[in-house]
């Protein structure tokens, strides 16, 4: 039985509880994940998204288990979100034969096409032009599913980002393109790199609606993209938001953060989105400080199965060398 949270008419109270979950889930995979990093564990590195939790969780609670997501290098949150196995996902950093895909990806390329992830992308933007083709496909199928594309505010000026915009508002595809604004491009900041952030101008130019949502607010996010990922669900078109959001971390495991101040970090946390859903959580009664703290206990336990599930894993056969190469 699905019950409406009080004063939340748009919200259950199973969602809400499945997003505070969530949200725990991926900060406690992201900070082991940065320990493995420094233990010298993970082959590669590893694009932490503590802090934007937020935009993963909320966009994801919107959509159905058939729906598609593209992700980016930063995807570890957007695949969890998503269902992503995060056994799998922990033996693939490691580059274990039992990762999601046989330890030939890493961090950035985590895919579970079953579960409706077609795949983390290490080039910037590269994952516009696969959520397009997946919408295509969809349309055309007349299946009724939903493509989200996910990325962040330094491939916002990506030429096939315009192309795929284009396109799909020709089309009337049923994507919605996510940008995860943390207001840096590695260490660029965003004012200096992007002419004009207003979501609604960029969208005008291709007919489409555009908005932009506090990204550190679990709910703000679900709603609009509940909005946009219906209306492509209904055969309207393709959508543009822009959430304001920000990590805590560097842009990988090995940023010095030496290109922003500490008192800048501050005003951020102080708006934790996982802080503030707990807060609003307690609050409505719907869960105890106690059953807040069990949450966070349970999650980093299952993060540490993971990791010995991972570190168990065995080391690809020398003989799959050259399958799964399609380029």
């Amino acid at each position: 039985m699905t019950t409406t949270a009080p004063g939340l008419s748009s919200v259950s109270v199973e969602q809400l509880r499945w997003m505070h979950r969530t949200m725990w889930r991926i900060r406690a995979f992201d900070t082991k994940a940065l320990e493995v990093y420094r233990a010298g564990m993970m082959r590669g590195t590893s694009h932490p998204y503590i802090g934007m939790e937020a935009v993963g969780v909320g966009v994801c609670a919107a959509l159905r288990e058939d729906d598609y997501i593209t992700s980016t290098h930063r995807g570890h949150g957007h695949c969890i979100a998503k269902g992503g196995d995060i056994n799998r996902m922990m033996a693939e950093l490691l580059g274990k034969a039992t990762g999601t895909c046989k330890g030939k990806g890493g961090s950035m390329h985590i895919a579970e096409v079953d579960r409706g992830i077609l795949g983390a992308n290490g080039i910037v933007g590269g994952g516009m032009g696969i959520a397009a083709g997946a919408a295509l496909s969809a349309k055309m199928r007349g299946s009724g599913q939903v493509v989200v594309c996910f990325f962040g505010d330094g491939a916002l000026n990506q030429g096939v980002l315009h192309e795929v915009m284009n396109m799909a508002a020709i089309w009337k595809l049923p994507v919605v393109f996510v940008c995860e604004n943390n207001g840096f491009a590695m260490s660029a900041r965003v004012e200096n790199t992007v002419a004009n952030l207003d979501a609604a101008a960029r969208a005008n130019a291709y007919g489409i609606p555009g908005m932009e949502v506090d990204g550190m607010d679990v709910l703000a996010v679900y709603e609009a993209a509940s909005h946009a990922i219906e209306r492509a669900r209904r055969g309207e078109g393709p959508s543009l938001l822009i959430c304001r959001t920000y990590r805590y971390f560097g842009h990988h495991a090995g940023d010095p953060l030496n290109y922003r101040a500490r008192e800048e970090v501050e005003p951020w946390r102080a708006k934790d989105p996982i802080e503030r859903l707990e807060k609003l959580l307690v609050e409505r009664g719907i869960m105890s400080q106690e059953e807040v703290q069990r949450v966070q206990d349970e999650e980093k336990q299952a993060v540490e199965r993971a990791l010995e599930f991972a570190q168990q894993s065995p080391e690809p056969p020398v003989e799959t060398l050259m399958e799964d190469i399609y380029a």
